[in-house]
């Protein structure tokens, strides 16, 4: 199927490593010239030559998008290499593994303004020049948890939720000027970083070190209906196919990438 993405610019925010950088990928295979966002240069070159030698088009903005300056810095860069941004992936955040009674008030407003108050600047920088244009996309990457809040995670959990919020008052704000909005909640994603997360929690349990092991024990507890963990493969052709003129009906959705796991209807 073609996408029809040849030649669209997109900056994915968070991309030098897990799933942001699984979507920069994909965009760069469906022809998308791709902003590598980050706060680790290292990391976020290992991205951008991994998709230049691949044939893709690709270059790195570093920048904090937990303050105003740092996240209008990330915008003007953009802008000024790519000369526009179709596609926006809100993906950056953080994910504390913390529960209600060691989780302080300043750790809650910390996680909102990096999960939330980070894509609220994004999208304020970045939507006028997309109007301006009459097309865009913009993609937020929530989690199930924002509707499953599990206790371990109470201020991740709450920030999601209002991602999912923030998407459909987008869509309603954006109406009529060519520019869709919608969320993906990814549920379990086998990356480096859930994989280390996990491994400690199982050691504590008495489960091993073989992830394999792991991977059987989490499973049995979690009973997943597809039977299986998600890959960040999943969850990249996804908002592939959002980002594409062929998801142009597809508006203030949250469109949930956990193999069945979620038991709610919507």
């Amino acid at each position: 199927m073609n996408l029809q993405l040849e030649g669209r610019r997109a900056l994915v925010t968070g991309s030098s490593a897990g799933i942001g950088e699984g979507i920069a990928r994909a965009l760069a295979l469906e022809g998308v010239t791709v902003v590598v966002h980050g706060r680790n240069q290292e990391r976020a070159e290992h991205t951008a030559h991994a998709i230049t030698s691949g044939g893709g088009k690709a270059l790195v903005v570093l920048g904090d998008l937990a303050a105003d300056e740092g996240a209008r810095e990330v915008a003007e860069k953009t802008l000024s290499a790519l000369g526009g941004v179709d596609i926006l992936v809100n993906n950056a955040g953080e994910f504390p593994f913390r529960g209600w009674a060691n989780t302080t008030p300043s750790q809650w407003a910390e996680a909102y303004n990096t999960n939330v108050v980070s894509m609220v600047r994004m999208v304020r920088l970045l939507a006028p020049q997309m109007k301006a244009n009459g097309w865009g996309r913009i993609i937020q990457l929530a989690s199930t948890v924002a509707a499953t809040p599990p206790p371990q995670m109470p201020d991740y959990s709450a920030s999601k939720a209002a991602t999912v919020n923030i998407t459909v008052g987008l869509a309603r704000e954006f109406a009529g000027t060519g520019i869709t909005v919608n969320t993906v909640s990814p549920g379990p994603i086998v990356t480096l970083g859930y994989v280390r997360l996990i491994s400690e929690v199982a050691a504590a349990l008495g489960w091993g070190t073989e992830w394999s092991e792991i991977e059987r024990r989490l499973l049995e507890g979690l009973k997943i209906p597809c039977g299986r963990l998600g890959l960040v493969e999943d969850v990249a052709h996804l908002v592939t196919f959002l980002a594409s003129p062929l998801a142009g009906y597809i508006n203030g959705a949250n469109l949930r990438v956990d193999g069945g796991l979620t038991p709610a209807i919507n």
